[in-house]
């Protein structure tokens, strides 16, 4: 449902419309805009049916006009000139209304999941981001547009947008919340071509591919025929989708309970004060579970927590405050009572104590918590986890017991929300990217795979469909760098078989072979603890250099060291490479990260020796080597680069089935 302010608004700009003809433009075309230079920019909007409207820039005053449709809509296109500005837009159907500060330059759109949408000071923060934000006050030539999340089983023609509605000047204020991935990218273009640049910001975290492509797409691939017919049968308004989902929750709720052992049917026997707990191990709270004992664990478990209620509280309404990072469905009890329940992460978790259920003395608080995925448990921050009663608080931090009981892969499939998740197949597409489609872009920066971690042979196939569905729909082949996905979790200490790996040699695949694609490897500048790292100032640079030596001509070196054809000789193998001038170790050591295997398929640590622009592989317990791999690891052991600091791309010079084609094939 939409907020009431964006009702009003709406409503409003219905009515200005109705009364005065006046024309309305979409969240693209705002003062502070930039407009892609040197092209038939098209430019559309809505008047009155049947008015003609002109359009006239300020850059040459040449006039181009239209008619509104039968529905109020027009669309036509202005020929740009080179970067520069401020500029006008007039657009007028009798009554004017005039675009101001705009600004003509590069224009590129920037998506993905949350390592696209991570700001550079919201949820996320990255390395220096106080003097980041200080230092975006300089780049007012500098414009960013923040897509705002939606979804939608149809597309839309429409969207709504962040950061105070249309197009921003950068700034301390509005860069605070934008893509730092974005920015950082937008920064570089701007400094070394000297040129306006407009950010578009179309991101959502933790989301899959198949929610950004388009349903035309989709229909290509065999794998998502079932997904497609389901959301094709979804009702277009979202409070019947609502409903849909509710009731469906509600049933798998009720089969979740009646297989966790800590009810008998309905009633909650590790929730009542009378259950011995002593033989539970404890965490300490606010932690993510995985970090205090269940680790990798995705499922229902219980919490419980004694507290000593005050005598003075007895007989009286107690708040429970248990913050927003209560991930994900909880089922809250005191005394064994049930006082709240809810159902996704990031909804604030503030409960009533009936004052029938506060007695002096030992209480006991118990939550059946279900992680659906991802982190799990109760981690908002401390002083956000109280028992209170007229003004005086227990703290809820510190020691619960606990006991995990049914995990995710034996409860069943859980109802996707229809009207709020963004994971289903093209809802993405649908509310976030079709509206802009046709909006002149000069490229396209993406930064997503961590969702689709299980599938990457999948990947292969479904990351060149995404960017040929996109550029068919613009009608031209824009440029599309990929950001490939960093270091993440524990080092690597045995060579074999990794999901993250094949993701990445999808990733790498797409830039290969897609027609006018590039890569940004970020192998080295990971964080093991953290998927989200905060050198985002690094990414964009990486990114900056593939689109300045691609998409703009520069003579520079853009790509690390990037396999390239091998050779056996002998006892050895002789891995051959693209930008590898000045080959050399990140750190001045041995070479590592080179694992090799005969026929066995059996994988050893090599020797590997850099020679010119190649490196020889080899190791003493495989006398007739037949395969090589490097980097091939969530968080491997690597270190090779070129002249130019870029780190070398994982690569395997094997085509052995790995860990998620058994998962592609299984659909």
């Amino acid at each position: 449902m939409k907020p009431i302010s964006l009702i009003l608004t709406s409503m409003a700009a219905v009515a200005t419309l109705q009364l005065s003809a006046r024309p309305v433009m979409p969240p693209l075309f705002t003062d502070n805009m930039v407009i892609q230079q040197q092209t038939d920019a098209p430019i559309w909007g809505t008047a009155k049916a049947g008015k003609k409207v002109t359009i006239t820039a300020s850059w040459n005053q040449t006039t181009v006009s239209t008619t509104a449709d039968a529905n109020g809509h027009w669309r036509t296109s202005l020929r740009t000139p080179q970067a520069g500005g401020p500029y006008t837009i007039t657009i007028s159907d009798g009554q004017k209304i005039t675009l101001k500060n705009v600004m003509v330059g590069e224009v590129w759109l920037c998506s993905g999941q949350s390592n696209m949408e991570m700001p550079i000071d919201g949820w996320s923060r990255v390395n220096n981001y106080e003097q980041e934000k200080e230092e975006a006050n300089q780049y007012s030539n500098i414009r960013l547009l923040q897509v705002r999340k939606n979804i939608s089983p149809t597309p839309l023609n429409e969207m709504e947008t962040n950061l105070g509605g249309g197009w921003q000047v950068c700034s301390a204020k509005s860069v605070k919340e934008f893509s730092a991935t974005g920015y950082f990218f937008g920064r570089e273009i701007h400094k070394y071509r000297n040129v306006p640049v407009g950010l578009i910001d179309a991101s959502w975290g933790g989301t899959f591919i198949e929610p950004w492509t388009s349903a035309e797409a989709l229909r290509q691939h065999p794998d998502m025929t079932e997904a497609l017919n389901d959301v094709s049968k979804l009702p277009t308004d979202k409070t019947e989708r609502e409903n849909i989902y509710l009731n469906q929750l509600n049933q798998w709720k009720q089969q979740e309970r009646s297989l966790d052992p800590g009810y008998e049917g309905e009633k909650p026997l590790w929730a009542m004060t009378s259950f011995d707990d002593s033989q539970w191990p404890e965490m300490t709270i606010p932690v993510q579970w995985e970090k205090a004992g269940l680790t990798n664990y995705d499922g229902a478990a219980w919490l419980r927590r004694t507290i000593d209620i005050p005598a003075s509280w007895a007989g009286k309404e107690v708040k429970l405050s248990m913050g927003g990072l209560v991930d994900d469905i909880d089922f809250t009890y005191f005394n064994g009572i049930q006082v709240g329940q809810t159902n996704s992460y990031g909804e604030k978790r503030d409960y009533t104590i009936p004052s029938r259920c506060v007695k002096a003395g030992r209480s006991t608080l118990a939550v059946h918590l279900i992680d659906t995925g991802g982190d799990g448990g109760i981690y908002s921050p401390a002083d956000q986890l109280y028992l209170e009663c007229r003004g005086e608080r227990i703290s809820l931090a510190g020691n619960w017991h606990y006991k995990a009981t049914t995990p995710m892969a034996s409860l069943p499939r859980i109802p996707v929300n229809n009207t709020s998740s963004p994971n289903q197949v093209t809802v993405l597409y649908n509310a976030m990217i079709n509206p802009m489609v046709g909006f002149a872009i000069r490229g396209t920066i993406w930064y997503q795979g961590c969702n689709n971690e299980h599938k990457g042979y999948q990947y292969r196939e479904l990351l060149p469909l995404m960017i040929r569905d996109w550029r068919h729909k613009w009608g031209y082949n824009f440029p599309f760098y990929i950001v490939q996905l960093a270091n993440y979790k524990q080092l690597q200490t045995e060579p074999g078989d990794d999901e993250w790996a094949e993701v990445r040699e999808a990733q790498a695949m797409a830039a290969q072979h897609v027609e006018n694609s590039g890569l940004a490897c970020l192998i080295d500048i990971g964080e093991a603890g953290d998927i989200h790292p905060r050198n985002k100032q690094e990414v964009g640079r990486r990114l900056g250099l593939v689109a300045r030596a691609k998409t703009y001509g520069e003579q520079l070196e853009y790509a690390g060291p990037t396999y390239n054809g091998y050779q056996i000789e002998d006892k050895a193998i002789r891995i051959c490479f693209t930008h590898a001038d000045g080959l050399r170790t990140s750190d001045g050591g041995p070479l590592k990260g080179f694992a090799i295997a005969g026929s066995d398929h059996r994988w050893h640590w090599a020797n590997a020796r850099i020679e010119g622009q190649t490196v020889v592989v080899s190791c003493p317990e495989v006398a007739s080597p037949v395969a090589v791999r490097y980097a091939w690891h969530v968080n491997p052991l690597c270190n090779l680069q070129n002249a130019a600091g870029l780190p070398c791309v994982p690569f395997r010079t094997d085509d052995w089935p790995g860990l998620s084609i058994n998962n592609h094939n299984a659909n």
